[in-house]
């Protein structure tokens, strides 16, 4: 088969893309190199809806940020994933540091971020009362919100998929050629031809881009740390709390979640692995040092887990995006990294638009927009959820006692598409071990689902895809 489009990476970018391309004729397919869609940066990050006001003026960033925020309640409602507009504050804790603050605020305007405020340390702690006597001023930002970005990446995914886009997961680009007017685009499961390729590999994006230009690309993983707290812990505070940002990012913040978590981060080091997303003891002292200087009385005792993941920082702190120069048919979509999931409906509107213009597609005329998430049977009336349980007892089991999901909703993940392979495809998809006992409890239960779902044996199911296998073995002659 030759496709119209090969999508390099099933992130948060590259989903978008692949919704935006499904709105148009032509057959598309996204290949991912892990076995499930929301597998890199788009599953490790800060999960925040930013306003606009930090990008410089003028860049993709800021541009593409403030329309891919302006489009984020318009578009959870239509795929239907959590997302809630609470407002940010950045902190200013000292007089020295306020033409700083006064900065973003001006840039902010020039950037069409709507609502902006300067605010004075006593209105921002009668906001939150838990914001340090330190802060003497704040940048309020109304527009600001969070997101969860495993439930918009899915949402994305399927939207793709239900409207006809293809996934192939477990599949590692190794090269990329150009043969008779087609992209070869070479596989460790065979080579896959294609009229377009678009480049959303984030971290390794650079590597894709060197393949096919002779003007070089140099990507860094910039590493980010983070401690979850507790639901107990999440209304601590009730907007993102963010710190004048630095040289190396917007700095630790303090912020809840749309699930009712708090969490705290991330660091920004920048290393030379790849895979580089252990935490380390020094990175979340650090997180907690840094985060304290912006909230009080922090409920550390709270943090039921910490994590890492990595962004993809261009040289030139800038989105990549567009055809390459000297490789005909080749769209970076390179250095995403904040505010790369504020900014990816519009990114995927942009691309889409070009690649389309490239290939002549038209749009086609029974595209579905509107995606159904997992019913969440806590979220019913009481009668709602009577009649939901009667008409399919799967959502009377509780499987995950922490958060409350049930035996329907796991099986509704695996019986999507794409759906759940693993045990983090499940929890990402339904929160299943996302609790405070962090699966401890409900693994067991879920990889009976999974391996009666797939018809997979259990010790060949895995945590995360590759080599990540729970059950070591079985003991054949015990019944």
């Amino acid at each position: 088969m030759i496709y119209d489009t090969i999508i390099i990476g099933g992130g948060v970018s590259g989903t978008a893309v692949a919704r935006e391309l499904s709105r148009y004729t032509g057959k598309l397919c996204v290949v991912e190199r892990c076995e499930d869609v929301c597998c890199g940066t788009s599953k490790a990050n800060s999960a925040i809806v930013h306003a606009g006001f930090d990008a410089k003026p003028g860049s993709l960033m800021a541009k593409l940020n403030v329309a891919g925020s302006k489009t984020m309640a318009a578009l959870s409602r239509e795929l239907d994933f959590p997302y809630r507009q609470i407002g940010s504050l950045v902190l200013c804790w000292d007089e020295a540091q306020r033409p700083q603050l006064e900065h973003l605020y001006r840039q902010g305007l020039e950037n069409g971020v709507e609502g902006l405020e300067i605010l004075s340390g006593d209105q921002v702690r009668a906001m939150e009362p838990h914001v340090t006597q330190n802060c003497v001023a704040a940048l309020w930002a109304p527009s600001a919100g969070i997101v969860c970005p495993f439930g918009m990446t899915f949402a994305l995914a399927e939207n793709a998929a239900r409207n006809g886009a293809e996934f192939r997961f477990d599949t590692t680009v190794t090269g990329l050629a150009r043969a008779d007017g087609l992209w070869q685009v070479q596989t460790d499961r065979g080579i896959l031809q294609a009229r377009t390729v678009v480049n959303a590999a984030g971290v390794y994006a650079a590597r894709l881009h060197n393949l096919v230009s002779s003007h070089p690309l140099h990507i860094t993983p910039r590493k980010g740390e983070y401690c979850l707290l507790d639901k107990q812990a999440g209304s601590h505070v009730s907007h993102t709390i963010f710190q004048l940002p630095g040289k190396l990012g917007k700095g630790v913040l303090v912020t809840p979640t749309v699930h009712g978590n708090l969490l705290l981060g991330p660091t920004a080091t920048d290393i030379e692995d790849f895979e580089g997303v252990n935490t380390t003891a020094q990175g979340l002292e650090a997180v907690l040092r840094t985060a304290a200087l912006s909230v009080d009385n922090l409920p550390t005792r709270q943090i039921i887990t910490s994590f890492a993941g990595l962004r993809a920082h261009e040289d030139g702190h800038e989105f990549v995006l567009g055809e390459v120069s000297d490789a005909p048919g080749f769209f970076d979509c390179a250095g995403i990294e904040s505010p790369g999931l504020s900014s990816a409906p519009a990114i995927g509107i942009l691309l889409a638009e070009q690649v389309a213009a490239k290939l002549g597609l038209s749009r086609r005329a029974d595209f579905v927009p509107t995606r159904k998430g997992i019913v969440n049977p806590a979220a019913l009336s009481f009668k709602a959820r009577q009649a939901l349980v009667r008409d399919n007892p799967a959502y009377g089991q509780i499987i995950c006692r922490c958060e409350s999901v049930t035996e329907g909703e796991i099986l509704d993940a695996i019986r999507r598409t794409p759906g759940a392979r693993s045990l983090d495809g499940v929890k990402r998809r339904t929160r299943a071990g996302m609790g405070r006992c962090q699966g401890g409890f409900c693994a067991p239960r879920v990889l009976e689902l999974l391996s009666r779902e797939l018809g997979v044996p259990m010790d060949q199911l895995t945590k995360a895809g590759g080599g990540s296998r729970l059950i070591a073995g079985t003991n054949k002659d015990s019944v």
